[in-house]
């Protein structure tokens, strides 16, 4: 059973170009992974998580590079991130973009989740890698920062921007390597951390990107809806009731019986699925509202009242009442200090 989710060819070239680069022939890591190379000749393939992950492992054995994840953040270009890539260059600023990875990551791929929290002067980008291998887990969160904070310079057309500090849950490669991290992230990295963290202090957030199109990002962003939906994996039932939701409530609407029915089961089977995963529709609907809101309210100009209504409250008074509940500030505060 694929327990990996799905990968995007997009993701997979990335390694590709950094093993071409080092002169490897990838063709026999290929069929050991069970995968055709043809793949790479598509725009919209994907592969199942489990392929991937060998891939990355026949790959990381093949250099015997400690810091191989790290290295192929270098070889990162707008097309690794799917659609993903082109909505945040058309971003105004920098915290625009990066409140793009969140909903639509899963274009990539399944590897992982992002979550962003706010402390004080910073915000904390947390990644949790989905992957199991103890051998590529480190190389490929090493991967995603590095790809994370090249690209973000890249957009920013800023070649010195540089995270407060990066936590690292892995162990150190040894203190010979560690200076590799530092020279290319331009901040401190802590390794065996609690969790896997990019601080960024908030004024970076700020920052311009080269090429904001607001009009083209909104087609770019329906654009990525859709191919969310249309997405057929066997990724855990919770991300693609998730998903649903979230492509409801762009519309306005939040009927269980509609996500059920999406999802080719009935709301009472539905029912009964999240239960055996230990949540409910309700909880579900609640994170992603959440998640809505406070995108809503920090990268938008929509009166409060109108954004209760597209996330399906009946009442502006229950957003507030809700939206406070869960950040312990009202919709108009965070507002004030989240907002653009």
């Amino acid at each position: 059973m694929n327990t990996l989710g799905t990968a995007s060819v997009a993701a997979l070239r990335q390694y590709v170009r950094a093993a071409h680069a080092r002169g490897i022939d990838t063709g026999s890591l290929f069929t050991k992974a069970g995968l055709d190379s043809s793949i790479l000749q598509t725009d919209d393939g994907r592969l199942n998580g489990e392929q991937f992950q060998a891939f990355i492992r026949l790959l990381v054995e093949e250099t015997n590079n400690s810091i191989l994840g790290l290295e192929t953040g270098d070889y990162v270009q707008p097309g690794s991130y799917s659609v993903l890539g082109y909505i945040t260059m058309s971003c105004a600023t920098l915290g625009e973009a990066v409140t793009r990875i969140a909903p639509f990551e899963k274009l990539v791929g399944d590897m992982g989740t992002t979550h962003l929290t706010a402390s004080g002067d910073h915000i904390n980008l947390t990644w949790a890698c989905n992957y199991t291998d103890p051998v590529v887990r480190p190389h490929m969160v090493d991967n995603v920062f590095a790809s994370w904070i090249h690209y973000a310079r890249w957009l920013a057309d800023n070649d010195t921007a540089s995270p407060v500090e990066v936590h690292l849950e892995h162990p150190s490669p040894g203190p010979e390597l560690e200076s590799a991290y530092t020279k290319r992230w331009g901040c401190p990295v802590r390794f065996g951390a609690g969790e896997d963290t990019i601080i960024l202090h908030k004024s970076l957030l700020n920052t311009p990107l080269r090429q904001p199109d607001p009009l083209l990002r909104k087609t770019l962003e329906v654009h990525a809806l859709s191919q969310l939906a249309s997405l057929e994996t066997d990724t855990a039932l919770t991300t693609r009731v998730k998903h649903s939701i979230r492509n409801q409530l762009m519309h306005g609407i939040t009927r269980q019986d509609m996500v059920a029915d999406h999802l080719g089961m009935t709301s009472r089977t539905l029912q009964r699925k999240l239960s055996q995963e230990g949540v409910t529709y309700q909880q579900l609907l609640d994170e992603v509202r959440q998640a809505m809101a406070e995108d809503f309210l920090a990268n938008s100009t929509l009166g409060i009242p109108e954004i209760a209504l597209r996330l399906g409250y009946s009442e502006t008074t229950s957003f507030h009442r809700k939206f406070k509940a869960e950040t312990g500030k009202t919709p108009g505060e965070f507002r004030q200090l989240n907002g653009s």
